[in-house]
């Protein structure tokens, strides 16, 4: 009996120990948690800091030579426990330079001769600098460091040019541009990596402080000015009656054309100076970026996002006459910020303003997205839905991207699914997603497949990159959602986003702040999903009259439905959550019951598509 006793207890602290196990952290990590920067209840840590800059900003874009110059001042506050000696200079716009290591292939128009700094102070110092051989970020080694806790200004004067072949940023048309990453920043230092000197290569995204900005720009006449943060002299560089049915616009239910193509062409937009300068201001935000043309129509209206301060935001929209995705980008702009405001995240959209613009990118700042006008109304809307959920993950939350992709992408493509569902359809969406998000993931074998979710963004490429990026963690969000209930799936992630927006939340903060949330240890959860070579693949192992033997071939918890279908063709579902899988993650029976003669047995996973279908069905 004693025997028996001590194996049950063995066999009870074996399944304790697996299914409640520490999850892996790399060293780095494990230190900051232990300096107390970070903590396991889910919250930032008692001892957790982060820099911030002040950015006063006056940038001019000349179109005719596609140059961009500017003058910057930077407070910069070393808010952390260490010695500063040296400053990281970031600028991604050096991707664009002969020689620099870029993740893809480009054709010659996409090259520049890149930044060039004509004045460098730190503390009141010059710093002669070449930046011939400068890539996205470099180290400017100091004569006098920054002191913990203490704050240092920086000026830079400096200019570069566009790109004639547009990617995130550069050149639209002969006469529209989108101007992004424009200036040079002081890269982020944590506590976790110390300076963030990972180069950009054009496929990982991005990493950056909460900085506030003050910034002009200054553009010819004609030209609009569409940029990150509230506009501040109307007045000042629109014609009258344009700068009143912008103002009008702010509180607008309906889409104002504020400026059409004629008015443009007709120069009765801008006021008639040789050159206009737009004032611009945005606080505790992650970056700037503007657009400028002198042709695009503009439209704009105003959108309910916090239903308790009665706050809305500003939805516009930028685009050629041509661009027929455009037409009804601020009505679907204004449906998206009203519908992921109270419903998921469920969270009043953080900031005054969206802006759609007319581009090539499809890709995400704050306030703004540059998409491409492919032509088909609902995709273009599909693309603005994920790009404006961008948001939230990662403007919000200021994640670094750069390493760990996943916690921006994969949010962003289960919105992109939710709201979908809503204004199409769960049929339409479940489609929609399965053919663009699902099928390359699942029907491609290939190693870097498998490659465990919580590998470094930045050392993943090509298509392991980015499943591993949307798909694979969007599933797994959704799968977590089906297990816990919309309910506490949703007070989890309030949970999290209460405790790190406006912060920088890793993978394991995320972690221990959804356990906090929903109240549960769910490592073993993230540990099937994150940590693991697992993949996608049912197979019915056996079938007696009350129950299906379901193996879990490819390991990922997932929700599946066991469908009954009966001889006379009617059937019954019965809907399995991932929570079946915790105590045993390979094989599981399914116990049903038959309400008459069953012909065959199906699995059912829905979003998560099998490899191999031919194993999910049985006839008995």
């Amino acid at each position: 009996m004693k025997k028996v006793f001590f194996v049950i207890i063995g066999v009870f602290l074996l399944g304790f120990r697996v299914f409640s196990q520490e999850l892996y952290r790399p060293r780095n990590i494990l230190a900051a948690y232990a300096r107390g920067t970070r903590s396991n209840d889910g919250n930032p840590g008692k001892n957790y800091w982060q820099n911030k800059g002040k950015y006063v900003m006056d940038i001019k874009v000349d179109p005719s030579t596609r140059i961009v110059s500017g003058q910057e001042t930077i407070h910069y506050s070393n808010n952390s426990p260490d010695t500063l000696k040296s400053l990281a200079i970031r600028f991604v716009n050096n991707l664009h330079k002969p020689g620099a290591v870029r993740g893809g292939i480009n054709g010659p128009d996409f090259l520049t001769d890149g930044l060039t700094i004509h004045l460098l102070e730190i503390g009141g110092e010059s710093f002669p600098v070449d930046t011939r051989g400068w890539g996205t970020v470099e180290r400017v080694k100091l004569t006098s460091p920054v002191l913990p806790r203490s704050s240092v200004d920086v000026k830079i004067n400096w200019e570069y040019p566009l790109s004639k072949e547009s990617g995130r940023e550069g050149q639209i048309d002969s006469t529209t541009f989108y101007v992004a990453y424009s200036y040079p920043r002081i890269s982020v230092y944590d506590d976790y990596n110390g300076w963030d000197l990972l180069p950009h290569n054009g496929r990982q995204e991005f990493y950056n402080d909460f900085n506030n900005y003050a910034y002009q720009v200054s553009v010819p006449k004609n030209y609009v000015v569409w940029a990150t943060g509230d506009l501040l002299n109307a007045d000042e560089v629109l014609q009258p009656q344009v700068a009143t049915r912008l103002k009008t616009s702010y509180a607008a239910s309906e889409v104002l054309h504020i400026a059409t193509a004629a008015q443009m062409k007709a120069g009765q937009v801008t006021l008639q100076k040789e050159w206009n300068t737009w004032k611009f201001a945005a606080d505790h935000i992650s970056d700037v970026c503007f657009g400028l043309s002198n042709h695009y129509i503009w439209d704009a209206s105003s959108t309910l996002v916090d239903r308790k301060t009665g706050r809305r935001a500003s939805t516009q929209a930028a685009y050629d006459e041509k661009g027929t995705d455009f037409v009804n980008s601020v009505k679907y702009n204004s449906y998206a910020l009203n519908w992921f405001s109270e419903n998921w995240p469920g969270v009043p959209y953080p900031f005054s303003k969206m802006t759609a613009f007319q581009g090539f990118a499809d890709m995400e700042f704050p306030m703004m997205v540059n998409d491409s006008n492919t032509g088909n109304d609902a995709f273009g809307r599909f693309v603005q839905d994920h790009e404006i959920a961008h948001t939230y993950f990662p403007f919000y939350m200021g994640i670094n991207e750069t390493r760990y992709a996943y916690m921006d992408e994969g949010w962003a493509t289960t919105l992109e699914y939710l709201i979908g569902k809503a204004y199409r359809g769960k049929e339409a969406a479940d489609s929609n997603y399965i053919d663009f998000r699902v099928k390359r993931y699942i029907y491609d074998t290939s190693t870097e497949e498998d490659q465990p979710i919580i590998t470094m963004s930045s050392q993943e490429s090509g298509s392991g990159y980015g499943n591993n990026a949307y798909g694979k963690p969007s599933l797994a969000y959704l799968a977590l959602k089906d297990l816990l209930g919309d309910e506490l799936f949703k007070k989890a992630l309030h949970r999290y986003m209460d405790a790190w927006n406006g912060k920088h939340p890793i993978p394991w903060d995320f972690f221990n702040a959804m356990n906090a949330g929903a109240g549960q240890n769910l490592n073993w959860f993230w540990q099937n999903w994150f940590f693991t070579n697992n993949y996608i693949d049912l197979r019915i192992a056996g079938i007696s009259d009350k129950a299906v033997e379901v193996d879990n071939v490819g390991g990922f918890a997932i929700p599946f439905d066991v469908v009954i279908i009966y001889k006379d063709g009617t059937r019954d579902k019965f809907h399995q959550s991932p929570a079946i899988w915790k105590s045993n993650p390979t094989k599981v029976s399914v116990p049903f019951k038959a309400t008459k003669g069953v012909n065959t047995v199906v699995l059912d996973g829905g979003l998560y598509l099998d490899p191999t279908p031919a194993d999910n069905q049985k006839k008995i």
